[in-house]
């Protein structure tokens, strides 16, 4: 057996042998790596956290909080919610509602796979999160997932962070926010014609509020968003809802390093979409460019006043190239889908749920809305003056 060895190793050619010895190093060097990211830099973050004073759970190896996260997600909503119980927080976030509880505030830690996680609950701490005007507060990267999603403002570190939120805070400044009523306004009514016309010949009917709000915002942020390219960003909405679902599919396989480059059929599925999604953006920004370099108005929308702002701080810089760039503003505008569908869906449909659970908060919230704007459509002072019909407290 030694001599067949022998025989085999002297017949090999000269390039093989090299191409072993240059292979086994570079081998031995990227499972070093991999030990690193998913064993000793988690342990020495660990040790680092809890020197600070922080309480969290322990690594565990690869997943790290992963499939508790999983296993008490699946316990939480196995059963509906007592009727009456506004007791939301263990159903809705289980796993974190347990870690709070567990090892205190403000802050406590956890792992999404081998990337440590910390939770602010302290309201001070979190706006001086939240205005984070230097972007020091690093977020965790998941580069392959974030970039299907939406790689925008809340990905972004640093000076990029600076300069996206800088050229985005026009869009939301109150004046400009005023101008979009009008489509909040359509869409309701819209929304309300589709109820009324659905009522049985007794005036009443049973009703899933929850996909009916999903379909408004997201009517509302396509309108708002494109203006009269809406019908486009309704594409848009459908697409990136499937895209969610995927994601929440895939998020307990994400810290397995690689899987989301795999040719699965999810995997690929999630890509034709972003594809489809970034095509769509691509085609209504070029044209909105091209619009505003014939010298026509920019709209009163997102997209609109964003690419103003871009452009005019390309302008004041003396830089020819503008602050944003055309794949920059995609990701903007899918991140805008991301941060308002899901979000203001879940509070309109738990709102019609605490109202049928007191009626006489609903003949409250009726007779202040009539007998503020009677039978015309509400305008932005009006709304402003309401007392109960309000998110003020």
């Amino acid at each position: 057996m030694v001599l067949g060895a022998l025989i085999t190793r002297a017949s090999l050619p000269p390039w093989s042998l090299l191409a072993y010895g240059v292979l086994g190093p570079v081998l031995l060097w990227q499972a070093g790596r991999l030990l690193d990211r998913l064993w000793w830099r988690p342990r020495r973050l660990e040790r680092a956290l809890r020197a600070q004073g922080l309480r969290g759970t322990t690594y565990r190896f690869l997943l790290g909080d992963l499939t508790e996260f999983g296993r008490l997600n699946e316990e939480a909503w196995a059963t509906p919610l007592p009727l009456g119980c506004h007791d939301i927080v263990p159903r809705v976030t289980p796993f974190i509602h347990r870690n709070v509880r567990q090892n205190g505030k403000p802050c406590c830690f956890s792992w999404f796979g081998p990337i440590p996680i910390v939770t602010v609950t302290d309201p001070a701490q979190v706006r001086d999160v939240l205005s984070n005007k230097l972007g020091h507060f690093e977020k965790p990267k998941f580069p392959a997932l974030t970039k299907l999603l939406a790689d925008g403002l809340t990905s972004h570190d640093g000076e990029k962070w600076v300069k996206h939120r800088r050229i985005m805070n026009p869009a939301f400044h109150l004046e400009k926010l005023k101008l979009i009523l009008p489509a909040f306004s359509t869409c309701c009514e819209e929304l309300v014609g589709r109820w009324t016309e659905s009522l049985g010949a007794g005036g009443s009917g049973e009703l899933d509020v929850w996909p009916e709000m999903q379909s408004l915002t997201g009517d509302i942020i396509s309108r708002t968003a494109f203006g009269t390219s809406y019908l486009e960003g309704r594409r848009i909405f459908q697409l990136q809802t499937e895209q969610a679902e995927l994601f929440i599919g895939a998020i307990q396989k994400i810290a397995i390093p690689g899987y989301m480059y795999l040719p699965t059929r999810k995997n690929r599925r999630m890509r034709k979409i972003n594809s489809e999604v970034e095509s769509i953006l691509r085609g209504i920004i070029g044209k909105r460019i091209q619009a505003i370099a014939d010298g026509q108005s920019s709209n009163d929308d997102l997209l609109g006043v964003l690419l103003e702002s871009n452009l005019r701080r390309a302008d004041e810089s003396g830089k020819s190239s503008p602050g944003m760039t055309t794949e920059d503003v995609i990701e903007e505008c899918k991140l805008f889908y991301f941060a308002g569908m899901e979000t203001t869906s879940v509070l309109l449909t738990w709102t019609m749920v605490v109202l049928s659970m007191h009626p006489e908060w609903q003949d409250r919230a009726r007779e202040e809305v009539l007998g503020m704007f009677g039978r015309n459509k509400p305008e932005y002072d009006g709304l402003n003056r309401l007392k109960t019909v309000s998110t003020r407290r």
